[in-house]
């Protein structure tokens, strides 16, 4: 087994080179024109969207297990560029479905006959996805819906998981390192996340838990598990029908208040996500449903997650902050969060923050989209070699993802309104302000304390100072290296100063040979000096993202 695993991995790894090596040598090119020599190309945002579009096709091609490489990529804005995660975030897990015979091996492999197990199964599935296909069956006479998954997934995804491996050394000489740590992680989370997602166990399970935290809330349906036609490569639950969510015209001819579906389905992701902890995270279309008394039917559950608890709190410090529009509170969450580094010039994030809630607002002052801040967000994310923790990277798509079907549903569905609701009826806002008296309350004491200890602490400076006692200690940082490159620098200009005086001595009095040989040397040190202030790394430092760089960007992006 081991050996045609890894046989099928060989063929897929030149499956996938084939199809990568077009962009692989364009990526090589923008970092060397001809390949071994040359200076760089800039890489303008049409050139990159229609990469985009090419590595989208590219991955529909290579199936299932790229398909959703190319979802979770589209969830990473700290390592593609934003027309990469707008390109990729189209992906739909849809592929055509498996032969039947093929699907029904793996049925009665786990739960025994069909004939046996289900009074009546309908060969014809009703919805097909990369890892699964779902089917319609009768179990006692009521309606359920069996996922099964696909016959032999388990070695292509294995094959694939290898060959991603395998590639990863070599996409690392593509990318700079501020974004390596993060694609070496990606690959370790994504072969995590589609392992997990072919268990249909945990997908029992993950599901027993959001309903049962909706078991007393009349607006959600999710449909129970049925126990004994489930396994490992099978999961059977109640078959609930419903309208799809995006059928205007038959949700309008059912008479179901559009917005008030809007209204429940963006609650029901907030109790997610901060009450709840555990929550559906592919919430497109396909997945949601309304049933004709205007309740909301959640599918499928292969793709959920969960949030911990200090990733829960400074979440609603973010949707806090942004309600009252306190920049320096959605940068202290997104600092806090890890999403942000410290280290990042607050007041240069500050004014981005301040563009983007400027951009989106509008005309009307209160009304802006989240998905929009989230976005600029996304954009300043891969501006700044930051890192995104993966639980909020999914977090960030669903609310995206979620506030996109909303709009559909109603066109002045406005997200912040029904959160700022939600946050003040849970009383978080409240809890707010309390906490921020607090901090303050204590800010005061520290001053008044600081306050009382330094005249002693100056008195006593002084006197050191006065006995001749005094010493300073000053250490540098120096990330960037500029001291090492002053240091090399310096030494390459004393060696070429020797090097050019000992060629005129040895030229006066020596043999040709010594001279050479001098002359030589005197060459090689002023090659090295030069390159050495060639360097992109050099002395200078040109700020990342700037107000005027922001502005350029929407003035493209508005052009596009």
């Amino acid at each position: 087994m081991v050996t045609l695993v890894n046989l099928r991995a060989y063929w897929r790894f030149f499956v996938v080179a084939r199809q990568f090596l077009p962009l692989l040598v364009a990526y090589a090119r923008d970092r060397r024109r001809f390949l071994l020599f040359g200076g760089g190309r800039r890489v303008d945002a049409e050139t990159r969207r229609r990469r985009a579009n090419r590595l989208l096709d590219s991955l529909l091609t290579l199936g299932p297990t790229f398909i959703k490489l190319g979802q979770l990529l589209s969830t990473r804005p700290d390592i593609l560029p934003p027309e990469y995660i707008e390109e990729l975030a189209q992906l739909q897990d849809e592929v055509p479905p498996a032969d039947w015979e093929r699907a029904r091996e793996v049925i009665e492999a786990e739960l025994g006959p069909v004939d046996d197990v289900f009074d009546d199964f309908d060969p014809e599935p009703i919805s097909g996805a990369s890892l699964g296909q779902v089917y319609t069956a009768k179990v006692d006479g009521e309606a359920v819906a069996v996922k099964v998954r696909r016959p032999d997934i388990e070695s292509l995804v294995e094959a694939d998981l290898r060959v991603i491996r395998w590639s990863l050394p070599i996409l690392l000489t593509f990318i700079d390192d501020s974004r390596s740590f993060s694609l070496e992680n990606l690959a370790d989370e994504f072969a995590r996340t589609i392992r997990e997602e072919m268990d249909y166990e945990r997908e029992a399970d993950m599901l027993r838990e959001i309903r049962a935290n909706f078991a007393g809330d009349e607006a959600i349906v999710i449909p129970p598990v049925v126990e004994s036609r489930s396994g490992p490569r099978v999961l059977t639950m109640e078959y609930v029908p419903g309208t799809k969510i995006n059928d205007l015209d038959e949700l309008a001819a059912r008479d179901i208040n559009r917005t008030e579906i809007a209204e429940n389905l963006q609650r029901a992701y907030l109790q997610m996500i901060i009450e709840d902890g555990v929550f559906h995270a592919d919430p497109h279309p396909g997945n949601l449903a309304v049933t004709d008394d205007g309740r909301i039917i959640f599918y499928d559950f292969g793709m959920s997650g969960r949030v911990d608890e200090f990733i829960q709190d400074k979440i609603v410090d973010f949707y806090v902050a942004v309600a009252n529009q306190d920049i320096d509170g959605i940068l202290d969450a997104l600092i806090e969060i890890g999403t942000l580094s410290p280290e990042a010039d607050r007041q240069v994030m500050g004014e981005v923050m301040e563009l983007a809630i400027q951009d989106v607002r509008g005309e009307d002052i209160e009304q802006y989209r989240v998905q929009q801040i989230v976005g600029q967000i996304e954009d300043s994310i891969y501006e700044f070699p930051f890192r995104l923790p993966k639980n909020l990277a999914l977090v960030l798509r669903v609310a995206t993802v979620v506030e996109g079907v909303c709009v559909t549903l109603d066109p002045e569905f406005d997200f912040i309104a029904i959160a700022t609701d939600y946050l003040t009826e849970q009383g978080y806002r409240e809890e707010g302000v309390r906490q921020f008296f607090e901090d303050a309350g204590d800010q005061v004491q520290q001053s008044v304390q600081s306050a009382v200890r330094a005249p002693p602490k100056v008195e006593r400076a002084l006197d050191r100072i006065d006995r001749e006692n005094f010493h300073v200690r000053a250490g540098f940082e120096d990330d960037e290296g500029v001291f090492d490159r002053l240091a090399k620098r310096l030494i390459y200009g004393l060696l070429l100063t020797a090097g050019v005086l000992s060629t005129s001595l040895l030229y006066s009095f020596a043999t040709v040979r010594s001279t050479a040989v001098a002359a030589a040397f005197s060459v090689g040190m002023a090659f090295l000096l030069y390159r050495s202030f060639r360097s992109r790394s050099g002395l200078r430092a040109t700020p990342q993202f700037t107000r005027q760089n922001l502005k350029q960007r929407q003035r493209g992006s508005d052009g596009d």
